[in-house]
């Protein structure tokens, strides 16, 4: 029994008529007749009564009728949705490192708004279609979209002094135990809180996540983007004194990329929200 039988089943069976299903169903009325034949002598029973002008339905095909139209129905249910899946265009993205939580969402949410046909793939690191980071991280031949302005802030375990002090100053920060990013591009700008501890960290990271982690684990403070502090539920983020340091954190792209259509539909979707300013905000 495969679907074609069944399909010329429930055709003659609602048309009570070879003649009508027949045409609905492009074939020959001797084919239409064969296939029921067919399937009348696989199931060992006789489904229709033919008449001179129509047929009658048996009480056998009364009771295949409904599972036979389940049948059909599971059927294309199912190729419906592996041939979804295979008509999916695909867009990765590459996700650079120390990107927070609630500005990978907003980027995702654009993503399944814009792109609901497309077969979305997060990779990590410098890789993909397009990549989601720092406009630091840019290479020379890219250009970028900037989605957020995000403060950089101390951060401290929410138990430390400083987490309660009401105005942080230079004078306080410079003689703690700090844990730095040195390979970090912002590391130069940061020497001035350090103070004199700067030739002297308790410790280095590679990543502000991880100087998150040796924070949490006691090791002293560090200074980071306000959205990945604000994960951390034992660490608090405080204003550093002076002038705001900011990092810019939007889509890195190349010009070949917008070959994709995929690309181009997300980046403009997310240009037009630039421009009505509902997505550049800053952080802190």
């Amino acid at each position: 029994m495969d679907k074609r039988q069944l399909s010329a089943f429930i055709c003659v069976f609602e048309e009570r008529n070879i003649t009508r299903a027949s045409e609905q169903l492009s074939l020959t009325q001797p084919a239409l007749s064969a296939t029921i034949k067919a399937l009348e002598e696989e199931l060992g029973t006789q489904l229709f009564i033919r008449k001179p002008r129509g047929v009658d339905v048996t009480e056998d095909a009364r009771v295949l009728y409904p599972h036979a139209r389940r049948m059909i129905d599971e059927m294309s249910a199912l190729t419906s949705r592996f041939r979804q899946r295979r008509d999916k265009s695909p867009l990765t993205i590459g996700i650079e490192q120390d990107i927070s939580a609630s500005s990978l969402q907003f980027l995702l949410e654009e993503c399944r708004t814009t792109l609901p046909d497309a077969l979305i793939t997060l990779d990590p690191g410098c890789t993909g279609d397009i990549r989601f980071g720092c406009e630091s991280l840019r290479c020379e031949d890219e250009l970028f979209i900037p989605l957020f302005e995000e403060s950089y802030v101390l951060a401290c375990p929410s138990h430390h002094p400083l987490s309660k002090a009401e105005a942080l100053s230079a004078e306080l920060l410079c003689n703690q135990a700090w844990v730095m990013y040195p390979t970090h591009d912002s590391h130069q700008r940061f020497l001035p809180f350090y103070g004199a501890c700067a030739e002297t960290p308790s410790a280095n990271a590679g990543s502000f996540t991880l100087a998150l982690d040796l924070v949490e684990a006691g090791f002293g403070l560090t200074i980071a983007p306000q959205g990945l502090v604000e994960q951390r539920c034992d660490v608090a983020a405080r204003p550093l004194p002076g002038y705001p340091l900011l990092r810019r954190v939007g889509i890195c792209y190349a010009m070949q990329a917008l070959a994709n259509p995929q690309v181009e539909r997300l980046l403009e979707g997310l240009s037009q929200r630039v421009q009505r300013g509902d997505m550049t905000e800053s952080v802190g």
